[in-house]
């Protein structure tokens, strides 16, 4: 979309915004048929992505008492009217990276759907935007969410509905960081009952506590002899030991030795002259638990051998959000030509091979955190990292291709939060590295488009305003993609009511754009419009009339009489000198404009295009 987006045609009090970086290509989006979703109780909600069994998976059931005992009797409450007058029961379920915590608060999920809770919500919650966003798609699956709340207003409605329930429902925080987040978002009363998965052990003094440990050495042996079928408890016993009892690094041994036919001491022998000093670099402080790094990179470099596309699908996943990644973002960025039954094939080994695993659902990939993070250490240690994020941001352009903006937003809320929570990841570990390339500028430029289209402004004016300190930093203050940054905050700025600011910015835009671009530049004559148009709002038309007679002078010049956008800045001008007071010139403006568009458009405006219905269009930059 360049300068830009179809015109709407809209009159009086027009305020344009800049797109910036890039075009949006029109894109393809794949459809596949993936395994449908467990059966579910009649009426029952079941709402994000939980994981699913693993193979050869160990119930931790004493684990699972303790945690009922801290909710207050579990699964067990099936339909019982539980009453609501009570505060929330909420557990902090807490441990090292790999123990097992969120397969734990997994396996309560699975007995609250199979005792009929009514509703099971999943809430990835490593930061308050993927809270908000799973409980705003929560509000929506509830039948809370009206249809103009922004993200956070629909996810209040979800925390008062659980609050209010006098039914079971389990809501659980997974992999939260931040208590006073949770807090703010979790319902303080009611029959909810919330579980939160964490490594930050705050939790455990502001919630009812459980620790979760590695595997007693009979789960140990029991996990690796279910898993690789070897009836040898010496041998399972010396390789729990060699791997600390963890959870995740008995599951890559036992993938490699079920699918290499190995036994113990043959995968101890892989293990101990596995090279790790040249894939990973030294630790100090935040070390791996024990032999956790040799194990996944030995599952790793043996998935990769098997699998030619696996180097470069694995190196992208591990720079993707934690939360999942659908499988429809990565069908959108198959190359043509290529078969999606390749990349299932694909992701099925990996999940074979315990690098990954699916949702519930089957819809989604899932990556532990620690995998994650041994493959962008690899990616560093080689300087691969660049390649890596390089190629997230590409798969992340394809999946923006498919996505429709505007008003056409609001029907693909879902999807618009999935690109924002990957951009966020991407721009995060691009931020980390040193590097923001401008294809990931223009992603978040257009995640910012999408929570204005979405009138999400709580969370597009902070994105916005990092939008141009990037910009700045990057590219420089006279980019034009700076210049676009510097008019979208201030537009963004106008639409949520601070005219000062907005001016401000607007004025600095419009000095920049006649100064670096020069005064009939499309980009220039749009920015002159946007301030005289502010200047209108804030209640100066004196200031806006002379800026609106400029630009339609300049639209005339430049576009002609009867191109739409003239025609907008004519209605913008008849509407300013409506608002002076000066009916003379206001109202022969008016019909001049209308019998032009009824010739040109043959239309009349739509009430949508009065002026008192502003609306925002994206300047393209460069």
């Amino acid at each position: 979309m360049t300068g830009d987006e179809p015109p709407s045609g809209t009159g009086g009090d027009h305020i344009e915004f800049h797109h910036n970086l890039i075009e949006k290509a029109v894109g393809v989006e794949h459809h596949h048929h993936y395994p449908p979703p467990p059966e579910r109780a009649p009426g029952q909600i079941v709402e994000g992505d939980i994981p699913q069994r693993p193979p050869g998976f160990q119930p931790r059931e004493q684990l699972l008492r303790r945690l009922a005992v801290l909710l207050g009797d579990g699964p067990s409450a099936k339909h019982a009217d539980a009453g609501s007058g009570g505060a929330v029961a909420i557990c902090a379920v807490a441990g090292t990276p790999g123990v097992g915590k969120t397969m734990l608060a997994a396996s309560y999920a699975w007995a609250c759907q199979a005792a009929g809770w009514p509703v099971v919500a999943w809430i990835a919650a490593e930061s308050n935007d993927q809270i908000v966003t799973g409980l705003a798609a929560l509000a929506e699956r509830l039948g809370q969410r009206r249809p103009d709340d922004d993200a956070a207003t629909a996810a209040a409605r979800a925390r008062s509905w659980l609050a209010a329930t006098t039914r079971p429902a389990l809501l659980v925080f997974d992999n939260a960081a931040d208590v006073a987040v949770v807090r703010r978002w979790c319902p303080a009363t009611g029959a909810t009952r919330a579980l939160v998965t964490t490594r930050n052990r705050a939790f455990l003094r502001s919630y009812q506590p459980l620790e979760v440990g590695v595997f007693t050495l009979d789960q140990a042996q029991a996990f690796l002899h279910r898993r690789t079928g070897l009836d040898d408890p010496g041998g399972a016993a010396e390789l729990a030991t060699e791997l600390g009892h963890l959870p995740l690094a008995l599951a890559q041994a036992a993938s490699v030795i079920a699918r290499l036919h190995l036994d113990y001491p043959s995968y101890l022998d892989l293990l101990h002259a596995f090279p790790i000093g040249d894939y990973l670099p030294a630790h100090d402080g935040d070390a791996y638990p024990a032999g956790t790094a040799q194990a996944i990179m030995l599952s790793i470099t043996q998935a990769e051998a098997s699998l030619p596309s696996a180097p470069h699908l694995l190196a992208m996943l591990s720079v993707l959000s934690p939360a999942g990644i659908p499988l429809t973002v990565l069908s959108a960025g198959s190359k043509a030509g290529s078969h999606p039954v390749h990349l299932r094939e694909t992701l099925a080994a990996l999940a074979d091979n315990c690098l990954i695993s699916f949702s519930e659902d089957g819809a989604t990939v899932l990556m532990h955190r620690l995998v994650q993070r041994v493959l962008r250490e690899r990616a560093t240690h080689h300087g691969h990292l660049s390649a890596a994020l390089a190629r997230a941001i590409g798969l992340l352009q394809a999946f923006n291709a498919t996505l429709p903006y505007g008003a056409g937003s609001w029907a693909a809320r879902a999807q618009v939060e999935t690109l924002i929570d990957h951009t966020n990841t991407v721009y995060h570990w691009a931020l980390a590295g040193g590097d923001l390339p401008t294809e990931l500028l223009a992603l978040r430029g257009w995640c910012g488009r999408y929570l204005y289209d979405l009138a999400d402004l709580t969370r597009a004016i902070p994105l916005f305003e990092a939008m141009l300190a990037d910009c700045e930093r990057v590219l420089g203050a006279d980019h034009p993609s700076t210049l676009a940054s510097r008019n979208n905050l201030a537009g963004i700025y106008r639409e949520a009511g601070n005219l000062s600011r907005a001016i401000s910015l607007f004025e600095a835009a419009l000095a920049d754009h006649e100064r670096v671009r020069g005064a009939d530049h499309p980009d220039t004559l749009t920015s002159r419009s946007n301030l005289a148009g502010t200047y209108r709002a804030a209640g100066n038309p004196s200031r806006a009339i002379p800026l609106f007679e400029a630009t339609l002078a300049g639209r005339e010049r430049v576009l002609g009489a009867d191109h739409p956008d003239t025609l907008t800045i004519r209605n913008d001008l008849a509407y300013a000198y409506q608002a002076a007071g000066d009916l003379g010139r206001a109202i022969p403006l008016y019909k001049a404009t209308l019998a032009d568009r009824e010739r040109v458009l043959r239309r009349p405006p739509r009430h949508a295009d009065l002026p008192h219905q502003p609306r925002h269009r994206l300047l393209c930059g460069g």
